[in-house]
């Protein structure tokens, strides 16, 4: 095929891939965990996508959504072992938006992690994307009776970390501002006040930067740690970049003093943080610079 023809062909694909990518982006996330495998196996599904006699494609969205599940399925043989010898607590790379958009919010896609692979899809096809089990059953290649067993055990799974109540984005943001300026003042009165009493602290740093190498359990723990970090940071004080929706709990965005970016996310259960999530492995974080 001559040059011309080549570049032709990649227009026509793209035309008809474009518009779908976005979807097949929240797809792949929602699978992996990281934005950037989630973005190279959209990429690598375009490549497929070139390659196919797309004229026998009834349903182009359909196919691709098959194809990028099942790049994903792949991954995520592989992606066991990496958890496996991951250094301290893993949290899937945060995705940042001024509203909450998020149809898998941060604590249930940790409960998606202690599920395989299999049901992970099944679950994730048919309870989020709302597709039927036939074709749930045509994506992972497996019978819908399976796919059923499959979404039905994933949902026991994950039962817990659904939200119980609907949590006011206001309210959310609220609460994370206070929590923020008890933080920054040392008001460690107004901090506890805030905090659930089984709240857990979950850092990533991914042996890369300094963060807690397990989880900190319990209200008197988590307080006694910020008392030890508010030396350092009146010493070396974070910069507020932004109050966002971190993977769909209310957080914000800081950037430390040496110029490295964090993100940190509050699971928030009447009026009270139950959890906070914090990301400051910079492999995670690159997409935000």
């Amino acid at each position: 095929m001559s040059a011309g023809g080549v570049e032709s062909a990649a227009a026509d694909a793209a035309a008809s891939f474009d518009p779908l990518r976005p979807q097949l982006v929240r797809v792949a996330y929602r699978m992996l965990g990281s934005v950037a495998d989630a973005e190279d196996v959209v990429q690598d599904a375009f490549i497929r996508w070139m390659g196919a006699d797309r004229a026998q494609v009834r349903e182009p969205q359909a196919f691709l959504r098959r194809t990028v599940t099942r790049l994903c399925l792949d991954q995520l043989k592989s992606a066991r072992h990496l958890r496996e010898t991951y250094i301290g607590p893993w949290l899937p790379e945060p995705v940042v938006e001024e509203d909450d958009v998020e149809d898998v919010a941060l604590p249930l896609m940790l409960a998606l992690e202690r599920l395989s692979p299999l049901e992970r899809a099944a679950f994730l096809l048919h309870d989020v994307f709302g597709l039927d089990f036939d074709e749930v059953s045509a994506t992972i290649d497996r019978d819908p009776a399976a796919c059923r067993q499959l979404a039905s055990r994933a949902r026991g799974h994950v039962r817990e970390a659904r939200p119980r109540y609907q949590l006011d984005r206001r309210r959310g943001m609220e609460i994370v501002q206070a929590f923020s300026a008890a933080a920054r003042s040392g008001d460690m009165a107004a901090l506890g006040g805030l905090l659930a009493a089984d709240v857990s602290l979950h850092a990533d740093g991914g042996g890369k930067r300094s963060a807690a190498v397990r989880p900190v359990l319990g209200r008197h723990e988590v307080m006694r740690l910020y008392r030890g970090l508010l030396v350092m940071v009146r010493k070396y004080p974070a910069r507020s970049l932004r109050m966002a929706f971190v993977n769909g709990l209310p957080g914000f965005v800081t950037q430390d003093a040496d110029g490295e970016i964090s993100t940190t996310a509050f699971d928030i259960e009447d009026g009270k943080i139950r959890a906070i999530y914090i990301v400051r492995n910079p492999d995670k974080l690159r997409h935000l610079h």
